[in-house]
Parts: structure tokens; C-alpha cells; sequence
């Protein structure tokens, strides 16, 4: 009989402890969470200080009958889930599930899956942390009240089964507003000139114009450009300073959760829900050739970028035996963390530093390869010796204007040896010729060129992570999370790896900007995770949270609800008549906007796509123009007629651009304009001074 039973939340990381520890074991998995809030009440009792009620998650009964029976089999239990917030309330409610006694109790944490971490672990076992259990029970409790309180005005203003959380709010917030930004952006004209130059010794160059009179230059116009450029044939170009020097470029801290999904996103193209999936998946343990299960990642939670003692022992030695002293940073670097960080975790980095990706490809997914290998690089690169650059940058007069010409070529690789990747890959040798102060250059060519500033990008999966990192939105656990809630719920989309929010996306942000921007706003927020931060800590009582937050809330969900009235919408009848029954078809509101139902629903399922029209003709063939939607919810203007080819995400107007006779369209929310569809034409007018484009 095992003396010992350890509970852990997988299949997975039980088939890796196992390995380490001997037959006075047994190891089960609980499968998650085994207790939560009830979802069909709000689970909060507002009258008693906002106590929780708690039940068993259905489905979890046979997997919690099997636990008491190892229990009773067991003289202790270690409680052995993720060493977070959200691993010690599991540990929490498996106790009180299975009605264990602190004697016998321990709980037990390893930010990596050794047989060196797992034993120690053991001996250092402690009891529950309940300042970690109270700060996820204060998230908990927090985005219950937000979720089942704003709930029902959505169902009234849009559609029943609508939802919003806190931070997720937040996050689609931030997706709208860039949205407006970008509908509202004001394109500016301007130009740059590169002259082609020939030094003493007859080697050619480019240089770019930056100044005038020592100002920085900046040319609006086609006619200042000409300008300028009539005036520069007319100079003697003249190396007016030399400057040589060596630049040293750093390695990259080892990943943290969010720099992992940003980089994932950016380099594999991952979604940063699949990022956590594989990363969960390298953590808990995959069966290796000749080695059985064995956990090849540390924790993969984490906003800490130390690493250990023990781990950074190993890696210095790993690269000085493989690469030599040379590419081993001279001192142990030191990364600086932003703001509370949970130190007690590690960076995200490979468990032994020598099972290097090659060695583990055969045992590994491709995307399982993919993204150790990934870590791996960082990592290592991580505790490596600088690139060195040597650098050249002159300066060259032309009358009143000054040109610059910057080189740089790599001297020492460091860390690029292994890590080449995202931004590193600029830097490739720029070479320019060797001059000296006072040389006098030939002129081969000015080359003028036109360009428009751009708006904001919208927002990808790992631009959104690294927004919400810097706001404070959110920690490493609920990145994901945020953005897959959002997807699921059909208030974005995701198309060629950029966000957009769909129309009822738009209206369900609309309506909490209008009612709960106090509340749902990016430093109310960050204020929450701050507060959270001090009950992990100790430092906050977790009622106090939702005892301040609460009265005010509940304040504004009155206003709304007293604006909002008792009426429900109901559906909008049309003149369309149902081909399956006959009874005239409604507009129904769902997942990706509005489209026809039949009223006769559950007997009659008829349903259609609802075609808007936009109240212009067709710039192509002079069709009905119709507002439409892709297959993910995202909205654009088409033709009625199939066989054309004309599509814009934009209104046409219906009139033509007097400049270069492509057709216009209206942009902005806030201060309306008329724009060319032509990126390359900029032609653009305020909305209230545009004439009658069809007049």
C-alpha cells in the first residue's frame, strides 16, 4: 500500500512525477478544477459580505469518488497542482472536497518537473497559502458580480446570452478604440530624398537628406521637394564629420508568459492560446526516446525573468564546452522586472540546457518542436556574450542641407550565434567606404520619393498581449484567456492573424462605454490587479475589494437599467416572406450581426443572410451597393450583382475623386471625411464640406 498520495491536475504530469518518485507513492490527477460557482445563479451571496457558494463542477464525481478512496489508502496527501494563484485555490477546494485534515496535508510546488525540484519540493512541503487562495477568490468573486450584473442589460439592448467581463471588456475596448482611431486618421503627405554618392576612390554610396540649417527637415509638398532638389544640383557635397565607433547589442532577457505569446505569435504564428496549450504540454512532460516522460520546460505562468542558481550553472557550463569562454557573457546578466513580479517562479526556460532541440526532435510534435526550440534559443542566448558591431556615421554638407550616411558591420556574433531572430535580422552589415572630414564627394543622383504617414496597426494576438502587459490589464494567466473569450463570444474576429471586432462587438463595447466607463476603463483596472497583487502578498483583506467595489457598481447598473427601461427589444419584422411557410421573416440579432429567421422557430428553421443596402450604386457596374460580411463576422460593402468584382471595407459615397477619378469613401466616426479609395492618390475633405456626390 502507498503511504503517500500526490494529487496533481493532469494525466500527463502524474505519468512525469511518477518517474521521480518511488513505490511509497501514488499519483492521481483531479482534472482541474473540481468546485466553482454555480452558473446558473450568481454564487454570491450579497447580504452575508459577498460570500462565496461553492459547488461540485458537474462530471467531477467519479474522478472525486476515486480520490477518497486513495485517501483513505494514504497515511498523508501532497497537494501537487500549479504553483500560482490558480493552483493553490485548486489545492484549496480539493480539500475541502475530500475533507482532508491539515496533519496530514501538505502542499507542494516546483517551477519545473525534475527529479532534483520534485524531491526538494517534498522536503520544503508547507501548508495552503491562503493569501494566494483569497486573491483568486477576490477574481473570482469580482468577475462574477461584473458578468451576471451587466449581463441582463446586454440581453435587453442586444440579445439574450450575452456576456461581459471585467478585464475582458477591457480588452475589447482596446480593439474598438483602435478601430475608431483608424477610421478617424488624417493622412499627411511627405517626402524624403537619397542622394547616390561617389567618394574619393570611386566607391558609391546613399545618403539620406535629414536637415536644413541644423533643423530637422521635413518636406510636405511635391513643390518643396522640386525646391529643394534644384537647389542641392546646384551644391558641392563636402564629408563635413567622421565618426567611428563600436555599438554592443545585448541578448533578449529569457522569456516571461507574455514576451512568449508576443513572440510566438510574431515568429510561428501561433495563436496565444495554442502557445499556452504546448507550453503546459513541454511542462508537465513528454515521453522522450530512451528516457521516458520527462518535463522539458519550467512553469510556463510567469512575469519573473530570474533564473536559478543551479540553472544557471548548468547553461554556463553548456555554452563554454560548446561554444567556448568566448560567447559566455562575462558577467551574469540581470534582467529588471516591471512592477510586482511573483519572483518565486523562474524565467520560462528548458529544464537541462543540454537537451537541445535537434536532440529531441524526433520525440517531440512539429509544433511541439517548434516552440521548445524557440525557448531553448532564448534561453541560452539569453546568458551569452553581446554582438559587437563597429560603425561608421558621416555627415555631409550641401550648401544649407545635411546628409547622413550610417554603416555598421558585425565584428563579434555573441549571441547571434544561435538567436537570429525578430529584430536581430536587421541588423545585417551595412557597409559604407572609408572617408575622411573634408572629402569632397561626387553627386551621381538625387532620388526624391513620396510617401503618406499610415494610421495605427490594428491590433494582433501578440501586439494586444504586450498593450494589455503595459496597461497592467490582466496577468500572465489571463492573456489568453482574454483573448479567447472574446473570440468565442463573436465580439472579434481574427483574419490573417489581426483582430477585428465584429458588429456585436461593437455595440456590446458601445453600450458599456456608455454606461460603465468607470468601471470597464484601462486604470480602474490596473488599479484591480494592483489590489489583487496586495492580497496575494498580505498586504489587503480580499472582501475589502469587492466591499469598495460593490456600492458604486451596483449604482451604475441601476442608471442603466433605469435608462434602459423594462421594454426588451423584441425582432424587427420585414417584408421578406419565408419560401419554406409563408409568415414574413424577422431580423434576428446574432453571433456576427443581424440576419432573417423565420418567427415560426422551432417548427420552421428557415434562416438567411440580411443583405443592408448602403443607399449608393455600384462605382464598377452601377448595381445596388449592399452591406455584407465575411464568413467571420467582419463587415464590408459588395455588390449585389455576384459576377462583380467591387468590395471595400469602406461606405462608397457614390462620387468620384477630382484628382485621380477613383471612386471615394467615407472614413472616421468622430470627424467624418471623404477619402480617395486609392492609398497612393491621399486626397481627402472634411464630410461637411464635401457637394452632393451625386448631384
Amino acid at each position: 500500500m502507498s503511504k503517500n498520495l500526490v494529487i496533481v491536475e493532469s494525466p500527463a504530469k502524474a505519468k512525469t512525477l511518477k518517474k521521480f518518485l518511488g513505490a511509497g507513492y501514488k499519483v492521481e490527477a483531479c482534472i482541474g478544477h473540481v468546485r466553482d460557482l454555480p452558473k446558473s445563479e450568481l454564487g454570491v451571496n450579497i447580504e452575508n459580505d459577498f460570500e462565496p457558494k461553492y459547488i461540485t463542477i458537474r462530471g467531477k464525481g467519479e474522478v472525486l469518488a476515486k480520490l477518497r478512496k486513495e485517501v483513505k489508502a494514504s497515511e498523508k496527501v501532497y497537494l501537487a497542482t500549479d504553483p500560482d494563484r490558480e493552483g493553490e485555490a485548486i489545492s484549496w477546494h480539493l480539500k475541502h472536497t475530500l475533507k482532508l485534515d491539515d496533519k496530514n496535508t501538505f502542499r507542494i510546488t516546483f517551477n519545473e518537473i525534475t527529479k532534483n525540484a520534485v524531491k526538494k519540493s517534498i522536503k520544503e512541503a508547507r501548508a495552503i497559502d491562503m493569501q494566494l487562495v483569497d486573491a483568486q477568490q477576490a477574481r473570482r468573486v469580482l468577475d462574477r458580480i461584473v458578468g451576471y450584473k451587466i449581463g441582463p442589460i446586454l440581453w435587453k439592448k442586444v440579445k439574450k446570452g450575452l456576456s461581459a467581463g471585467r478585464v475582458q471588456s477591457e480588452g475589447l475596448k482596446l480593439i474598438c478604440d483602435r478601430e475608431n482611431e483608424i477610421d478617424n486618421f488624417i493622412q499627411e503627405e511627405y517626402w524624403t530624398v537619397e542622394a547616390a554618392l561617389t567618394e574619393p576612390r570611386g566607391a558609391v554610396f546613399s545618403a539620406k537628406l535629414v536637415s536644413a540649417e541644423d533643423e530637422k527637415l521635413v518636406l510636405a509638398s511635391k513643390d518643396e521637394t522640386d525646391a529643394v532638389l534644384a537647389y542641392l544640383t546646384q551644391q558641392s557635397f563636402t564629408v563635413a564629420d567622421v565618426k567611428k565607433g563600436t555599438r554592443i547589442k545585448k541578448a533578449a532577457a529569457p522569456f516571461i508568459t507574455s514576451t512568449l505569446q508576443q513572440e510566438a505569435s510574431k515568429l510561428l504564428g501561433f495563436a496565444t492560446s495554442k502557445t499556452m496549450m504546448l507550453a503546459q504540454q513541454l511542462y508537465e512532460g513528454v515521453d522522450i526516446k530512451g528516457e521516458g516522460t520527462v518535463g522539458l520546460i519550467t512553469y510556463t505562468r510567469t512575469d519573473s525573468q530570474r533564473i536559478s542558481d543551479d540553472a544557471y550553472g548548468e547553461v554556463k557550463s553548456y555554452i563554454t564546452d560548446t561554444y567556448g569562454d568566448t560567447y559566455l557573457n562575462a558577467e551574469r546578466p540581470e534582467y529588471k522586472s516591471r512592477g510586482r513580479i511573483q519572483d518565486a517562479h523562474e524565467a520560462i526556460r528548458p529544464s537541462y540546457a543540454d537537451k537541445t532541440p535537434d536532440y529531441l526532435k524526433e520525440s517531440l510534435t512539429k509544433d511541439q518542436h517548434k516552440l521548445y526550440k524557440l525557448i531553448w534559443e532564448r534561453y541560452v542566448a539569453s546568458q551569452m556574450s553581446p554582438a559587437v558591431y563597429d560603425t561608421l556615421s558621416v555627415k555631409i554638407s550641401a550648401g544649407k542641407y545635411t546628409f547622413r550616411a550610417s554603416g555598421s558591420i558585425l565584428k563579434f556574433d555573441g549571441y547571434l550565434l544561435i538567436y537570429k531572430r525578430n529584430e536581430e535580422n536587421k541588423d545585417e552589415d551595412v557597409k559604407i567606404p572609408e572617408m575622411t572630414a573634408g572629402d569632397t564627394l561626387n553627386l551621381t543622383s538625387l532620388t526624391p520619393e513620396q510617401h503618406f504617414t499610415q494610421p495605427p496597426p490594428r491590433f494582433t494576438e501578440a501586439m494586444l498581449v504586450k498593450t494589455l502587459e503595459e496597461l497592467g490589464i490582466g496577468r500572465p494567466s489571463t492573456y489568453s484567456a482574454i483573448i479567447g473569450t472574446l473570440l468565442n463570444r463573436g465580439y472579434i474576429t481574427k483574419e490573417s492573424k489581426t483582430l477585428y471586432a465584429t458588429e456585436l462587438g461593437t455595440i456590446v463595447n458601445e453600450i458599456i462605454e456608455q454606461n460603465f466607463c468607470d468601471i470597464v476603463n484601462a486604470d480602474f483596472t490596473a488599479k484591480m490587479e494592483s489590489e489583487l497583487d496586495k492580497v496575494e502578498e498580505g498586504e489587503f483583506e480580499w472582501k475589502n475589494i469587492i466591499r469598495d467595489f460593490y456600492p458604486p457598481f451596483i449604482k451604475q447598473i441601476e442608471e442603466a437599467e433605469e435608462k434602459i427601461g423594462d421594454i426588451e427589444i423584441g425582432d424587427e419584422p420585414t417584408d421578406v416572406i419565408c419560401e419554406q411557410c409563408g409568415r414574413n421573416m424577422v431580423i434576428k440579432f446574432g453571433r456576427f450581426g443581424k440576419f432573417l429567421a423565420c418567427p415560426g422557430f422551432p417548427e420552421c428553421r428557415n434562416a438567411k443572410t440580411l443583405f443592408e443596402e448602403a443607399g449608393v450604386l455600384c462605382p464598377t457596374c452601377g448595381g445596388k451597393v449592399l452591406v455584407k460580411k465575411t464568413k467571420k463576422g467582419r463587415r464590408y460593402f459588395g455588390c449585389e450583382h455576384a459576377e462583380c468584382s467591387f468590395i471595400s471595407w469602406h461606405k462608397p459615397t457614390g462620387g468620384l475623386c477630382p484628382v485621380c477619378g477613383a471612386y471615394l469613401i467615407e472614413k472616421g466616426t468622430v470627424n467624418k471625411r471623404i477619402r480617395c479609395s486609392d492609398s497612393n492618390c491621399g486626397y481627402s475633405r472634411a464630410e461637411e464640406d464635401a457637394e452632393d456626390e451625386n448631384s
